[in-house]
């Protein structure tokens, strides 16, 4: 059975930092493109950053410079490091584990800046 557990969300000021978590579980962690997704209230879900097994970081226009996405394959788990962050960035963060067609979600975990 796949899971995907994020943690790491919560109520953070404008210009704030959290880091968040994913632990896998149920996968061959080391072969899968590792994603974090958003969603705010009214919007569709959206890329925010993504890694591939080799390593190569992919980040949204609106967060370069801001997040940092990494991997430890030895504790299957992706971490996003979120600094300065705006209330924009409000949302709901996912996690997605991709490789070919297969692709698996976590429940999300909720991130709130208030201004």
């Amino acid at each position: 059975q796949v899971q995907l557990v994020e943690s790491g969300g919560g109520l953070v000021q404008t210009g704030g930092s959290l880091r968040l978590s994913c632990a896998a579980s149920g996968i061959i962690f080391s072969i899968h493109t590792m994603g974090w997704y958003r969603q705010a209230p009214g919007n569709q879900r959206e890329l925010v950053a993504a890694i591939t097994s080799g390593g190569i970081e992919n980040y949204a226009d609106s967060v370069k410079g801001r997040f940092t996405i990494s991997r430890d394959n030895a504790k299957n788990t992706v971490y996003l490091q979120m600094n300065s962050l705006k209330p924009e960035d409000t949302a709901v963060y996912y996690c997605n584990a991709k490789y070919w067609t297969t692709s698996f979600w976590g429940q999300g975990t909720q991130v709130t800046v208030s201004s």
